[in-house]
């Protein structure tokens, strides 16, 4: 009997082994629109008692990807929550290093590009971190200050990638951007399809409406495993006292609509992020939450892993 019982403890070890870490993961390190939560004047309930008791779970939105195989880190977004958030990748990675070894940015809006601050001589002082930039937004941060300063003290640098061309930053890892409409005051926006040795994520933080964009966002969740999709807003009744022009964003019963005639295979690709401080989706309690969930969809959550 004993001996019996040894041969399976055996079993369950050598099977415990071989299940491995993915050779790339994905984590999710930060959920919540450029403002933060709590946001900076709001009253409203949803902040109220965040400023006394902030949680800690509440960090702007941005994805870390690590290449397990070949020790290296990347960040997608930079954002006002960098340090924590470097930290973060720096201990998912578990690496020496305190930057990764590359950031890539979506667009110039205060929360995906701000956090380059931190690299600057006033905080980190960092040696030429790789970011990741469009043309225009690339232009952006060489002419103006004090971003230019990051380039010319070579705390960072620039490497412009171009819409829908592969920029393949390990053997292991591929990443393509690809142009979506939004406010493009500054820079053009892009998203970021992700690619994996076995699966592959799609990245839209921001987007004005999916009916403005080209591409049919549709085929595009077709293309891949996962799909983290801006859901800014779940629908117009919480942004009442702002013009709606002024902020467009796909309502999270939209999308739900646009999405409701895929199969349950394809509706569990997609995981809502970029959750506005008003949203209720922040609250997984929320009969909001709860609606989202029954379709079959998921909320994206701070720290939840995925295996590319």
């Amino acid at each position: 009997m004993k001996k019996l019982l040894n041969i399976i403890l055996i079993f369950m070890f050598v099977s415990c082994q071989a299940q491995t870490t993915p050779e790339v993961s994905l984590v999710i390190l930060g959920t919540v629109q450029d403002g933060g939560s709590p946001h900076i004047g709001c009253k409203k309930d949803c902040c109220s008692t965040l400023f006394d008791h902030p949680n800690p779970d509440r960090k702007v939105v941005s994805l870390g990807v690590i290449d397990h195989t070949n020790k290296k880190t990347f960040l997608f977004d930079a954002t006002p929550d960098l340090p924590s958030q470097f930290k973060l990748l720096k201990e998912w990675g578990q690496k020496d290093e305190e930057a990764p070894d590359g950031i890539f940015l979506t667009h110039a809006h205060i929360g995906h590009y701000t956090g380059l601050m931190f690299l600057g001589r006033e905080a980190m002082g960092s040696s030429s971190v790789p970011v990741y930039a469009m043309p225009k937004m690339q232009s952006f941060l060489k002419n103006n200050g004090p971003w230019s300063q990051l380039v010319a003290l070579k705390n960072i640098e620039l490497k412009e990638v171009k819409n829908e061309e592969a920029v393949a930053v390990t053997n292991k890892l591929k990443v393509i951007p690809v142009t979506v409409p939004h406010r493009d005051e500054f820079s053009e926006t892009v998203g970021y399809t992700i690619i994996g040795p076995q699966k592959s994520a799609l990245f839209i933080p921001d987007i004005d409406k999916w009916s403005k964009w080209e591409k049919s966002i549709i085929d595009e969740i077709k293309k891949v495993d996962y799909a983290f999709l801006d859901a800014s807003f779940f629908d117009g009744n919480e942004i009442n006292n702002r013009d709606i022009s002024e902020i467009p964003h796909p309502f999270v019963i939209e999308s739900m609509a646009l999405f409701k005639l895929l199969p349950a295979s394809e509706k569990n690709k997609v995981h809502f992020i970029h959750f506005n401080h008003t949203n209720p989706l922040l609250n997984t309690s929320s009969d909001e939450a709860k609606l989202v969930l029954k379709n079959g969809f998921n909320i994206s959550k701070f720290n939840d892993v995925f295996g590319l």
